[in-house]
């Protein structure tokens, strides 16, 4: 059987969606683990269907999907294993979303608008999971949506040590490129030993992904500017910054992002002059289309991994990061 054994009869199985299967053979490779064999079908009118091909009963499982396009389809694929699960007499399941769906809709801004974050969180505990796992969520505020235990998880440490080795803190200035990402940047900046610099932006709420860039708080003549986010997604935001960025004096700009939407033209605007690189992680799966020459990705799996060993041994998840939680 698949999992790992331990505390006598405890047995820990990954089950995976079909949205992104290489990063759920990652996280069982650094655990030593096997996937659960699902045979997952998608009938001729677009129903789903999923049966696992060996008992889960009694066990700790962990239900891996990434939610990329067609992002509705896995979203539902997600539930539907939970629900088998669930029927299959699990004992504790997981969702692991590295990338939680719906994530941007977590608040009413204008007046009849859902907010479809907290619905997700609803779907999933009716479902039957758990617990949820996700990776650098949009809003923190999600965590309180779950009646359950959220780990939150952070990629700032795989993306810092990758930093570290490439970026001279003494010329470098790390920038958040909205009011909403100061934390967090705050935080890259302690970590880094590098300045913070501010760029206000105003949205216009009736056009979506279209942002113009106001001005820019802190100092970044001649300077490396890291601009840190949650996500990109049609890259207009990034990159309007990345010229204001280079407008105000800086010599170079690198943007770093944990999930990598690339919605288009996403590929066509990060490839601009005013982007020097771009980093990213493998949250989402990339397919050849949307990698181009500026692009490094980082694997995300490691860090799923340990978070996953910790949950199923009941050890610290906040540990993990060092007081970044």
């Amino acid at each position: 059987m698949s999992g790992i054994k331990a505390n006598g009869q405890k047995r820990l199985v990954l089950i995976s969606g079909r949205a992104h299967p290489a990063l759920a053979e990652q996280i069982a490779d650094e655990l030593g683990s096997e996937l659960v064999p699902t045979d997952s079908r998608t009938f001729a009118n677009g129903e789903i269907y999923a049966r696992f091909d060996e008992s889960v009963r009694g066990s700790d499982a962990f239900v891996i999907q990434s939610h990329t396009q067609p992002i509705n389809e896995w979203l539902m694929e997600q539930l539907i294993m939970v629900d088998a699960l669930k029927r299959a007499s699990a004992k504790r399941i997981t969702v692991v979303a590295p990338f939680y769906p719906y994530a941007r809709q977590d608040k009413k801004g204008r007046g009849r608008e859902p907010i479809s974050a907290r619905l997700v969180a609803d779907l999933f505990k009716v479902a039957g999971a758990d617990r949820i796992m996700s990776v650098d969520l949009h809003a923190a505020q999600i965590q309180g949506f779950f009646d359950g235990p959220v780990d939150h998880l952070f990629a700032m440490p795989v993306l810092l040590e990758h930093f570290r080795n490439q970026l001279d803190a003494s010329t470098l200035t790390v920038v958040s490129p909205d009011m909403g990402r100061v934390r967090v940047a705050d935080m890259w900046s302690d970590k880094l030993g590098a300045p913070l610099a501010i760029i206000h932006k105003r949205r216009d709420p009736l056009v979506p992904n279209k942002v113009t860039v106001h001005e820019i708080v802190g100092d970044v003549k001649g300077r490396v500017c890291l601009v840190v986010d949650d996500l990109i997604d049609t890259g207009r935001t990034i990159v309007h910054a990345a010229e204001a960025l280079k407008a105000a004096g800086a010599v170079g700009v690198v943007i770093a992002a944990t999930h990598a939407v690339f919605s288009d033209p996403a590929v066509e605007l990060l490839s601009s002059d005013a982007v020097d690189s771009v980093v990213v992680t493998d949250t989402l799966p990339l397919p050849p289309e949307k990698i181009f020459d500026k692009l490094t990705v980082l694997p995300i799996a490691p860090l799923l991994a340990r978070a996953i060993k910790a949950v199923f041994e009941d050890d610290s998840v906040t540990s993990m990061f060092d007081g970044a939680a």
